[in-house]
């Protein structure tokens, strides 16, 4: 009889990408309320609210990638191909929360651009309407 690794794979897998998407959205989200009362000029309820939907969107995200990559396509037959194998999909997994990260953070830098520009328009507007017309 030959034992077969399949599943303990699987016990392993699963905790560790809830573990890493957990740990990612949760440093994210905590640092992106600067960000987000930042583009939405201190207001904090819908800054908050949307910071919230975010984060709620990152976790389907990546917990639904981890769930469709999950399937081990080769035979698991020893210590050794389950440790290969875990470290590819877990490896490859990683990459992917980093390169969501980083989407992310261009998306929270992309907003506050935007925020300050319109800030800066809506300025130059004020100013031009203060001024009296030339003679």
């Amino acid at each position: 009889m030959t034992t077969n690794y399949h599943f303990l794979a699987y016990l392993v897998y699963l905790p560790a990408v809830i573990f890493l998407t957990w740990f990612v959205a949760r440093t994210l989200f905590r640092n992106s309320r600067v960000f987000m009362m930042d583009i939405f000029n201190g207001k904090a309820e819908i800054a908050l609210s949307t910071n919230k939907l975010f984060e709620t969107g990152f976790y389907l995200l990546n917990l639904g990638c981890a769930f469709y990559i999950m399937t081990i396509g080769r035979e698991v037959a020893t210590q050794q191909t389950m440790l290969e194998v875990l470290s590819t999909k877990l490896g490859g997994f990683c990459i992917y929360l980093g390169v969501m990260l980083f989407f992310n953070l261009y998306l929270f830098f992309r907003g506050r651009r935007i925020s300050k520009m319109r800030a800066n328009q809506a300025q130059v507007l004020a100013a031009m309407q203060q001024r009296p017309p030339a003679p």
